[in-house]
């Protein structure tokens, strides 16, 4: 169920109705619009009764749901979220391109400076990098653990990055939230329910990749999961899935771009590291991405591929991947969207204290 409304509804209205939403035992979520505010109803197992909702002041309709996700609906948002950062023209969503660049994982301080400081002075707003590592193989490099995060926050304090990494269940989320500006959910947790209303109730934007073998609804329900615990800064991102094929790691699904964006608000980026898992393929992909109207990416670079712990053969070298953010430019003058620099940037401290307003 959906509560629209009026165009100069007041504060104190909308107020109203949450109160009376959750006196009948359900949770109200406000999803401010360009135009008007909607409100979102979880929690009912059925109809929601709406008469007396259709009738308090401030009200202009009441719309019923029918789709199994409510909030990232566009049922519930027509505009698309667009979410930013205080201080930084760096966002997700909106005319600007959001690029991510860095390290599969955080192998030493030295590696993960090195890697910032190319994306960097390419033009990346974020830097991305494993703390923790979920291997296939309980042999495999695990990451570098909190020791990671603490050099991914002296990145940010160096170059203004905004950083993003992986938690992978809640004890290294709780750690996340301390050093990083944005929550990963690999593809591998998707469907880890708990980590998902774990992440819910976190003050930070979270990027939730799509599973190995997730459909378009899947994806949707599990960033429905996140909201639904009132965290409403989610990013979808694309990583590829799996399928019959073996001359790629993975298949990476491009149509599912404009399949999300046609039923969601939400903004979507794509992973082309991890979605051919080809260093020769990535940037490829990555113009493609682009033109079909993503809203940014998230490319592993490393300044010695061939030494990476971890997912050496889809890392660009940095220049590369400079090369790369010369065409990711072109491709998105064409089609009316820029690639912002990072601009003067602020804390986590700051971040998480901001009165600013995220647009959602």
């Amino acid at each position: 169920m959906l509560v629209v409304m009026q165009a100069h509804a007041t504060e104190e209205q909308v107020r109203a109705i949450c109160q009376k939403i959750e006196s009948l035992g359900f949770r109200a979520h406000t999803i401010p619009g360009a135009e008007r505010t909607a409100i979102g109803i979880t929690g009912n197992k059925g109809e929601v009764e709406s008469g007396t909702l259709e009738e308090m002041p401030g009200v202009q309709e009441v719309i019923r749901v029918t789709k199994p996700y409510k909030l990232v609906s566009r049922d519930i948002k027509a505009e698309n979220t667009v979410i930013t950062f205080p201080g930084t023209n760096a966002t997700f969503g909106g005319k600007g391109l959001a690029i991510v660049a860095g390290p599969c994982s955080i192998e030493s301080r030295e590696q993960a400076f090195a890697a910032a400081e190319h994306v960097a002075q390419a033009g990346a707003q974020f830097f991305r990098g494993g703390a923790y590592k979920p291997r296939t193989s309980p042999y495999s490099f695990q990451g570098m653990g909190e020791e990671g995060l603490q050099i991914m926050a002296d990145i940010r304090e160096k170059f203004g990055l905004k950083i993003i990494t992986e938690a992978i269940d809640h004890e290294s989320l709780a750690l996340v939230e301390q050093y990083a500006d944005v929550i990963q959910i690999g593809a591998r947790n998707m469907q880890n329910f708990s980590l998902l209303k774990r992440a819910g109730r976190s003050k930070l934007p979270v990027l939730l990749k799509r599973g190995i073998a997730a459909t378009l609804e899947e994806f949707l329900m599990a960033a429905e999961y996140v909201m639904s615990e009132g965290n409403y800064r989610v990013v979808l991102c694309e990583r590829g899935v799996r399928t019959f094929a073996d001359h790629t790691r993975n298949t990476l699904d491009l149509s599912i771009v404009p399949a999300v964006q046609r039923l969601s608000h939400l903004p979507i980026i794509v992973d082309p590291s991890h979605g051919t898992g080809k260093r020769n393929k990535v940037t490829p992909l990555s113009r493609a991405a682009i033109a079909v109207g993503c809203d940014g990416l998230i490319v592993e670079v490393h300044h010695q591929p061939d030494q990476a712990l971890s997912d050496g053969m889809q890392s660009l070298f940095p220049e590369q991947f400079a090369d790369l953010m010369t065409q990711v430019r072109q491709i998105a003058a064409v089609l009316g969207r820029t690639v912002p620099t990072i601009g003067p940037h602020s804390t986590v401290a700051d971040y998480r204290t901001s009165t600013q307003p995220v647009t959602v």
